[in-house]
């Protein structure tokens, strides 16, 4: 077994360690020199850095050293409960080169390192021990999971989520300033940027710290700082959104602008105190990236020219329906934009604000002092607005409110949480909402989900099984004796390998008719209003899937994915 001594410290060690990542396509070779540009402003080494990026997965990069330095990769099941090497070796050292002891034998000291390429640590163990060492290659999380195993098993798990005296707060604060947390956090921001992320979840748990992306609407996992940062990465976070790092106890809401690759960003900051810890999620509204185009959003032309007839109409309630994360709120601010004319006063109440919209009067509701939606709606009913933007119909005040608006002549336009259009009557009916109200005043509801966009460049087309063609109803939208072609994700450079890039919507709208009016007033089933409109034109969403799915600007898996989950 190679000694640790005996391994090259040289820049070679490490060239040869990235060439070997390239050859494999695991790195880019714009991504290396992206890191060997960072890495002179790090205290990193280049293993340690690509794993901190995410530029390599921690796994490939362990591989990768084991194989060029001819050395044995460990598993989290090797390493000991009890510390191995001497009291000489300081715990801060084995932290921050990410090294912990395996065996004890008679030749001296077995250790792990996350970086065997490292020279100054080489030399450093064998001083501190006073006998050779040998060396395997461990990947970093386990390195430090072990460590906290051996090094920290008197500290309870309740000190976690317990609140902090003064003298905490200032360390903590002094720790959520220290330059590699700092760098820790810029870096998570980087990526999430770079991968088009919408959200960042920064969760703790007992033996690490796990950070995802939402990219596309699915959550990735990325390599995350060591578990015993989680504090301070979060109060750095916490203070960047100018929240009170000495509450833990309690959920916090903040905010961030920041600027990332020239581009300045939104950022919404939420807390929650868990087990562990304080889990953070941050929301990403860039608003270089919101394009308020219908086709953009992913609406079929006979769908939209039925919508845009709705949204003309001068008065009524034009309600937009689907769970949470299905881009009500940007079909919303695309419907506002295109109201929005010198000739009309629009006034929002929205909770929170999203995005700013030149010549729109937009209220942020306020809870804690009073303001929320009914308290607003009351007032602005009196600024003589010709359209009226409710964020979420959340309960049978507002909901009153807006019906009231629509009946003196006002165009009201809000979301409700339904799984479909035809059970946003139902859901009002639920919620104390009077049937003549409900069938005077509704124009349309617009019901819809987000489904992942195939990359164009290498998306590939594949045949489809006559009886799949049978069972998804592919073949009653297609033309007698045309066989249906749908695609597939492949991956490549531009999607990240994914292959998939951005995401369009699938719609059904219902609208209103005499016919449906009659049957609010009998208090129908959604499944009965849903026949009627299906007679009546409309499309449902799971129909404008397959058809977005045959076109090849999604796939079948991603449809029923949204539509049958």
């Amino acid at each position: 077994m190679a000694t640790l001594a005996a391994i090259s410290p040289t820049v070679s060690g490490y060239d040869a360690f990235a060439e070997h990542l390239v050859e494999t396509g695991k790195l880019r070779p714009a991504d290396l020199n992206r890191a060997r540009r960072l890495l002179e402003e790090s205290d990193d080494t280049l293993p340690l850095l690509l794993v901190k990026l995410g530029l390599v997965a921690e796994r490939d990069v362990a591989e990768t050293l084991a194989r060029i330095c001819d050395l044995e990769l460990v598993t989290a099941e090797d390493y000991p409960e009890a510390p191995v090497l001497p009291p000489e070796v300081p715990l801060r050292f084995l932290k921050s080169h990410r090294v912990v002891g395996l065996d004890e034998d008679g030749e001296g000291f077995v250790v792990a390192a996350a970086d065997p390429l490292d020279g100054f640590l080489a030399e450093a163990l064998r001083l501190a021990c006073g006998r050779p060492v040998r060396l395997k290659v461990g990947l970093a999380s386990d390195i430090d999971n072990a460590l906290r195993r051996q090094y920290e098993q008197d500290q309870g798990v309740e000190t976690l989520a317990e609140a902090v005296d003064d003298e905490d707060v200032e360390h903590l604060r002094d720790m959520a300033s220290e330059a590699p947390v700092i760098r820790s956090v810029n870096q998570i921001l980087q990526q999430a940027v770079d991968l088009r992320a919408s959200d960042i979840h920064i969760e703790p748990f007992e033996d690490q710290l796990q950070v995802r992306l939402r990219v596309d609407g699915i959550l990735r996992t990325i390599d995350a700082p060591p578990v015993q940062s989680s504090a301070a990465v979060i109060s750095r976070v916490k203070l960047m959104a100018n929240l009170n790092i000495a509450e833990r106890r309690l959920p916090q809401d903040g905010r961030i602008k920041v600027q990332v690759q020239g581009r300045e960003l939104d950022l919404r900051v939420s807390t929650v105190p868990t087990l562990y810890g304080e889990s953070v999620v941050i929301r990403l509204l860039d608003k270089e990236q919101v394009t308020l185009d219908f086709s953009a959003l992913g609406f079929a032309e006979d769908t939209l020219a039925r919508f845009l007839k709705i949204l003309a109409l001068p008065h009524g309630i034009l309600l937009i329906t689907g769970p949470t994360g299905s881009g009500k709120s940007t079909t919303l601010y695309t419907a506002l934009d295109k109201l929005n004319t010198p000739q009309r006063k629009i006034i929002t109440v929205e909770d929170p604000v999203e995005y700013q919209l030149t010549g729109v009067n937009q209220i942020q509701v306020k809870p804690d002092i009073g303001l929320d939606f009914a308290t607003a709606l009351r007032s602005i009913v009196r600024q003589d607005p010709d359209v009226i933007m409710i964020g979420e119909m959340r309960d049978l005040e507002t909901a009153r409110i807006a019906v009231q608006s629509a009946l003196t002549g006002h165009l009201v336009l809000s979301t409700l949480h339904t799984n479909d259009a035809a059970g946003g009557v139902t859901r009002l009916l639920d919620m104390g909402l009077e049937d003549y109200l409900i069938a005077s005043t509704v124009n349309g509801i617009l019901a819809q989900r987000l489904v992942r966009r195939l990359c164009d460049h290498c998306k590939q087309p594949r045949e489809v099984l006559p009886e799949v063609a049978e069972e998804t109803g592919l073949n009653r939208l297609l033309e007698p004796g045309r066989p249906p072609v749908l695609y597939q994700a492949v991956g490549c450079s531009r999607c990240n390998g994914i292959g998939y890039r951005g995401r369009l919507a699938i719609h059904e709208f219902l609208i209103v008719s005499d016919r449906i009016r009659r049957q609010v007033l009998q208090h129908a089933q959604a499944n009965e209003i849903e026949r009627t409109a299906i007679d009546e034109g409309m499309r449902t969403m799971y129909q404008d899937g397959l058809l977005k799915a045959l076109a090849g600007r999604t796939t079948l898996e991603e449809v029923l994915r949204v539509t049958c989950e």
